[in-house]
């Protein structure tokens, strides 16, 4: 046995819009045994397996098109108005998990597309979230996952900027700094949820205080891929796992402390399973 010291990061695990999602889907999933909902309820294949066992069923948008009379979920991540109005025209009842976070946004964004504001959005391509700020500006809005996709010189001189709610902070402020330097006058929305942001300082903190960091996170997450790289960049012993299997005994030594955290899509169930599996080594 190499009697390790294992603890959990009690910050990491699902964010409060995570957890709203889950907790509308378990409550219809007892009632009726089963749910559709459109796309990953959670980047998590872990956790979207114990709600598929329940019953949820994942759906995209092709499937919703032929779908008639039934009750879908929408998830965290939001969606543009094109689905509002499909589920109108099917008779779906949709069950709107939509993250308050993300609605408050849509919504800043669409009265600036109502004022002809020339919208930049800080975001990853084709996230699901980014497709839904999208759609409040009938898709003319400009998405850039990086500054130098951008071209400083065509660029209007007045712009609006926005992000993706679980972008980094200080890199958004990094990109508002280099517009501003090359004479363009941004109008500036910070719309970072601080609950995923804070999480940078947070585990930066919590990784410092072990030999050994294990980061639980599905491969699909956005988040996660940043939160593992906060991680290894304090601490370069920190390893990426989706699941205990993947869990190896030499990563370890004798009575190493191991810290395991995690994305805000990763359930606190999973972290607890990596943890009584470090246990058995």
């Amino acid at each position: 046995m190499l009697n390790l010291n294992v603890q959990i990061d009690q910050h990491s695990g699902f964010c409060f819009g995570v957890v709203y999602a889950i907790e509308m889907a378990e409550e219809i999933l007892d009632e009726q045994g089963y749910l559709y909902c459109l796309g990953d309820i959670v980047h998590n294949d872990e956790e979207v397996k114990r709600l598929s066992i329940k019953g949820l069923k994942i759906i995209n948008h092709e499937d919703l098109k032929a779908l008639f009379g039934e009750k879908v979920l929408i998830r965290a991540h939001g969606e543009p108005p094109s689905t509002y109005e499909l589920a109108i025209t099917n008779n779906l009842t949709l069950i709107d998990a939509s993250c308050p976070v993300v609605l408050k946004l849509q919504n800043r964004i669409k009265n600036s597309f109502d004022k002809k504001e020339s919208i930049y959005i800080y975001g990853k391509h084709g996230h699901a979230e980014v497709i839904g700020l999208l759609g409040q500006t009938n898709n003319k809005a400009v998405v850039f996952q990086d500054i130098n996709e951008l071209n400083l010189e065509s660029l209007p001189k007045n712009i609006t900027l926005y992000s993706q709610t679980t972008k980094s902070t200080d890199k958004f402020y990094e990109i508002n700094k280099i517009l501003n330097e090359n004479g363009i006058t941004v109008n500036t929305n910070d719309t970072i949820c601080r609950q995923v942001s804070n999480r940078d300082k947070e585990l930066r903190e919590f990784a410092s205080k072990f030999d050994k960091i294990i980061f639980v996170s599905g491969t699909k997450s956005s988040n996660g891929k940043v939160l593992y790289n906060v991680c290894k960049e304090k601490n370069p012993n920190t390893y990426f796992v989706s699941n205990t299997l993947q869990l190896e005994k030499s990563w370890f030594n004798f009575q190493d402390t191991v810290g395991i955290c995690g994305a805000t899509s990763t359930p606190m169930w999973l972290m607890e399973q990596v943890r009584d599996s470090l246990m058995t080594f």
